[in-house]
């Protein structure tokens, strides 16, 4: 523990420099993580101080190189940097620039050809997969444009969805409305015929003259005098028979107590007294 911590202290001062170290909670979780750090950036300075040391012995390389070339073609050709024209030296500086953006390590066709067949594939690549982009976008305006439309006629349905609601809506509240006022008057009407009906009962009214008891009354009357029509057309042979004057005397008189039976019936269903 002692040693991650001499770890960590040493780590935040060459962090910090001559800036103060800002106070933190010491305990065991604490030291784990800043240990995990140190180690995780002395790890990348490591690889960083390498990087620089190949970057330096490139230069170093490329610097001998270039000396050497001045040296070839200054003994060689009799050329220097000074002597070439401003069109060589425009020419020149396009092809490190060239050599540059390729990344190749000279300036020979060996290095550009290879650079430049891969930028090539590379466009070409781009170029493919830019119209199958195109294709994907024109899909998706199509699909944009129904998706566009369907969500108009969707809106458009909730529209007239709540337009009916509040129609159908207006007219449930006028019906309960029709309805409380129907089951008041209901309520209103049975309560006055029970009033009346003890009113009534209060005044011993005779129950024979009811609308009920006449109904029932009229039904009766109607029921004799159905019966009594075929007596009747019995009867009508007999009224124009002359011979035998007692028999037919006989069958007038029994029918005449049977009128008489029915008609004396008929007054008392009809008599409300």
């Amino acid at each position: 523990m002692s040693d991650k911590i001499k770890k960590v202290n040493s780590w935040l001062g060459a962090v910090f420099g001559d800036q103060p170290v800002p106070q933190f909670e010491v305990n065991s979780r604490t030291v784990d993580i800043l240990y995990q750090l140190a180690q995780s950036s002395e790890a990348r300075c490591s690889d960083t101080s390498l990087l620089i040391e190949d970057y330096k012995q490139k230069t170093s390389e490329y610097q001998a190189d270039a000396a050497h070339l001045q040296d070839v073609l200054l003994q060689g050709v009799g050329l220097s940097g000074a002597s070439l024209s401003k069109a060589s030296a425009d020419y020149l500086s396009a092809l490190v620039d060239s050599a540059m953006v390729l990344g190749v390590r000279d300036t020979s066709l060996s290095s550009f050809m290879p650079a430049v067949n891969n930028l090539t594939s590379e466009l070409l690549e781009a170029e493919k997969s830019n119209r199958r982009l195109e294709r994907e976008l024109r899909v998706l305006r199509k699909r944009l444009g129904a998706t566009l439309v369907l969500r108009g006629n969707l809106q458009e349905d909730i529209d007239k969805t709540t337009k009916s609601q509040a129609v159908e809506s207006a007219k449930a509240e006028e019906r309960l409305l029709n309805m409380d006022f129907v089951t008041a008057k209901a309520r209103e009407l049975s309560h006055r015929l029970e009033r009346s009906e003890d009113r009534l009962l209060s005044r011993n009214m005779d129950k024979s003259i009811t609308h009920q008891a006449i109904m029932q009354l009229s039904e009766e009357v109607g029921t004799l005098k159905n019966e009594i029509i075929p007596l009747k057309k019995k009867l009508e042979p007999y009224m124009d028979l002359s011979p035998s004057p007692s028999l037919a005397q006989v069958k007038i008189e029994e029918a005449k107590r049977e009128l008489v039976a029915l008609d004396s019936k008929l007054e008392t269903k009809v008599d409300f007294k």
